[in-house]
């Protein structure tokens, strides 16, 4: 099969979606298909085409990181993906910016579109009066609809009534995110993870507010994983909290040193604000760590109890019950341990590519029937 990706970012960028979409067009590789992606242009010295993985990569200019740049970038990646489409058997819009390139290449080309509904963007922007009317065209318009999760599913099908939307959340490589050894050096202090960018719907802020309240039931520090706008202002506010020397802000990191890294904790915390399915919490727990994370989102579908603990968003208080909960467990390697389990039974890239074939392979029969 032929196979044709729409996405703004792709590696060598760094992020969940990126990751999703990535580890999704290298497995669909593995398996004997043709796949390329049209992206962007996100970095400085990226080739306009290359060849990754076995993936073929077509780059165009991204303007701008904002919806401005986003739209131009839709609009400047369409004549190519509509030339790619002509020989392809499905196209795959990722996200939302990519739903009207991959209809217009559809109505070129006469090729099945499939789309993935991601992120908050999506969720944020379906309140409003002016994208509801668009979101619904594109809906109905898409062969096949996905959602990143059963919240996004939901409000999708509520946009578009009589339309039906499966939610699908995204995978994680299993053989790359497990338990490994420690990238950073063990100390006597509980070691807390957050990977998180540093943008504020991921919430960090109140994570670094409840460390005090932390550090006193437990010694703990924490290790951040990510960078972003909000970074001086977090680094600030930790000094503020006499937590410079308990917080730890590690920049962004590439995913073939994450493994390691979240080797190297006791507990991960998820403090988000909005959320899909958070694949970092996905890859934390298949590294086999427990998971604390926000009630938001996508995040109670793959957290519990069993696996870790929820708080209650924007809620530093909450927050440190939950984390400091899991440190005092005597068995929170047990907890890990059936946090990977769950991980590979439901959210493996494995089962997540076997399932986009076959909803590849019946747009197609449905699309060739109609045809003839």
């Amino acid at each position: 099969m032929n196979i044709l990706m729409h996405c703004v970012y792709f590696p060598p960028e760094v992020g969940g979606l990126e990751s999703h979409v990535y580890y999704l067009c290298r497995a669909l590789v593995e398996r004997g298909h043709r796949v390329s992606v049209v992206t962007s242009r996100s970095i400085r010295g990226l080739p306009e085409r290359e060849i990754l993985d076995g993936i073929d990569v077509w780059r165009t200019w991204l303007p701008a990181r904002n919806p401005l740049g986003w739209t131009l970038h839709a609009a400047l990646s369409t004549p190519r993906l509509s030339q790619l489409a002509r020989s392809a058997d499905v196209i795959h819009a990722q996200a939302m910016q990519s739903v009207l390139p991959g209809y217009v290449a559809k109505r070129a080309a006469d090729t099945p579109l499939v789309a993935t509904w991601h992120t908050s963007h999506f969720l944020k922007r379906a309140e409003s009066r002016f994208w509801r009317p668009i979101f619904q065209k594109l809906i109905e318009w898409t062969d096949y609809n996905l959602a990143a999760s059963q919240e996004i599913a939901g409000v999708a099908e509520g946009i578009a009534p009589g339309v039906s939307v499966e939610a699908l959340p995204n995978g994680v490589e299993t053989s790359l995110f497990q338990r490994t050894a420690p990238s950073m050096v063990q100390g006597d202090r509980a070691r807390i993870i957050v990977p998180r960018r540093l943008y504020e719907k991921n919430g960090v802020e109140f994570f670094v507010r409840a460390m005090p309240l932390i550090v006193e039931q437990v010694d703990a520090e924490a290790v951040i994983i990510g960078d972003g706008p909000e970074r001086t202002k977090l680094e600030e506010l930790a000094r503020s909290l006499d937590m410079a020397d308990r917080i730890r802000f590690l920049g962004a990191r590439p995913n073939s040193e994450m493994p390691g890294l979240l080797c190297s904790g006791r507990v991960a915390v998820f403090p988000s604000l909005m959320e899909a399915t958070s694949i970092a919490a996905l890859e934390a727990m298949s590294c086999e760590l427990p998971v604390a994370a926000s009630r938001v989102g996508g995040l109670p579908e793959i957290v519990d109890d069993t696996v870790g603990a929820l708080f209650e968003p924007a809620n530093p208080t909450a927050l440190a019950h939950a984390v400091i909960g899991l440190l005092v467990r005597d068995d929170l390697d047990a907890v890990g341990a059936r946090a990977r389990e769950r991980v590979v039974n439901h959210w493996s890239n494995a089962r997540l590519t076997d399932r986009h074939l076959e909803i590849y392979q019946a747009v197609l029969d449905g699309h060739r029937r109609e045809a003839a």
